[in-house]
């Protein structure tokens, strides 16, 4: 049974949250991506990213949503040494800003792919079956829309994960009714009653949903 929500609890999630920090990269990162409307993965949720790469040795990535490159740090450092990241967004001064803190990490050129343009244009030139992980964090109405391309982009044994789970408390709210908490709901009932898919919602950052892709 699930704990009644309490201050013991919140100050529990706040400790969880706090067991990893940035870096001056990734702090010097957030800034930017908060004064361009670019809001990043809080440092839990990044954590549980890096982590999901490095269990499964990712090194072929999708993102969808490439902020200022917050995300894709946590990302990069949990791939394999020669993997690459693929970043998609519409906005060139993000994906500028995003190429400024891979750089100031010292990733090089050839380990990040940037794609400028709407996800549901690009994702489907993307192959098939060929990438270990995919991590949507960009537009929440189009949630399930992402699903269903990162199912296929996805090997088996491949993890999709996506931001924003818990969307600022009003998922878990029923009298919120609003567009996105609609969309993100209706993802998190798509994910569990997906008979391809394995899940877990991890209560880090603003929520981070994660589903691995089952053999065939």
């Amino acid at each position: 049974m699930a704990p009644t929500p309490s201050t013991p609890v919140e100050a529990t999630l706040a400790y969880a949250e706090g067991f990893h920090t940035e870096d001056d990269v990734q702090r010097a990162a957030r800034r930017r991506g908060v004064d361009v409307g670019a809001v990043p993965v809080l440092p839990g949720a990044g954590a549980a990213l890096c982590f999901l790469a490095t269990a499964i040795n990712a090194r072929a990535v999708v993102e969808i949503g490439t902020g200022c490159g917050v995300s894709g740090l946590w990302l990069l450092r949990g791939m394999r040494p020669d993997g690459t990241l693929t970043s998609i967004d519409r906005e060139p001064e993000h994906q500028r800003l995003a190429r400024q803190a891979f750089a100031e990490a010292g990733f090089s050129g050839s380990r990040v792919r940037l794609i400028g343009g709407r996800a549901l244009d690009v994702l489907p030139r993307l192959a098939d079956g060929g990438y270990d992980l995919v991590f949507c964090d960009a537009d929440k109405a189009k949630y399930g829309d992402y699903l269903g391309e990162a199912v296929r982009l996805l090997r088996p044994g491949g993890i999709v994960a996506f931001d924003n789970a818990l969307w600022h408390d009003r998922v878990a709210d029923p009298a919120q009714r609003d567009p996105d908490t609609v969309a993100i709901r209706e993802l998190g009932k798509l994910v569990r009653e997906d008979e391809r898919l394995r899940s877990v919602m991890i209560p880090l950052g603003d929520g981070l949903l994660a589903a691995i892709k089952l053999p065939t």
